[in-house]
């Protein structure tokens, strides 16, 4: 016997209402407690390890930053995440959009786009580890 369609439309709904919660309640404490001042937020196992910057090193204070409105300082702590928002933002409306309209969805981003994104994510990560003043503005 098979399940309803409502059924297969609750979960999506309740797996939404949970994940805009958790969102929620993670950009009000990240608004309301700056990484730099508070340690409960998780460390960076791979600078703690190797003491050289991830690609995703300055992203926390970052987003505290863009969440008070400056963008140049959160450009400072790490800019290729500040870059990078706009377009997961048209990834998600470009993704959500006709799952909220019924509509044929979207299958997602061909794999040469992924391996251009691996490849920009590892340069970023070994560019911030130069010497030099020309990459100092990729380290927060």
């Amino acid at each position: 016997m098979s399940e309803p369609a409502n059924s297969s439309r609750e979960v999506w709904r309740v797996g939404g209402a949970l994940t805009a919660l958790v969102v929620v309640v993670a950009g009000a404490m990240l608004f309301w407690f700056d990484p730099s001042e508070f340690h409960f937020y998780p460390v960076c196992f791979f600078h703690r390890a190797t003491g050289l910057l991830c690609p995703g090193c300055g992203g926390l204070r970052a987003l505290h930053q863009l969440l008070h409105g400056h963008v140049a300082a959160a450009f400072r702590f790490n800019p290729m995440l500040v870059l990078s928002l706009p377009l997961a933002a048209g990834l998600a409306l470009r993704y959500g959009r006709p799952k909220a309209w019924r509509q044929p969805g979207w299958s997602g981003p061909r794999s040469g786009w992924l391996w251009l994104l691996l490849a920009v994510w590892l340069a970023v990560g070994l560019l911030r580890n130069m010497p030099g003043a020309l990459f100092a503005m990729l380290r927060p």
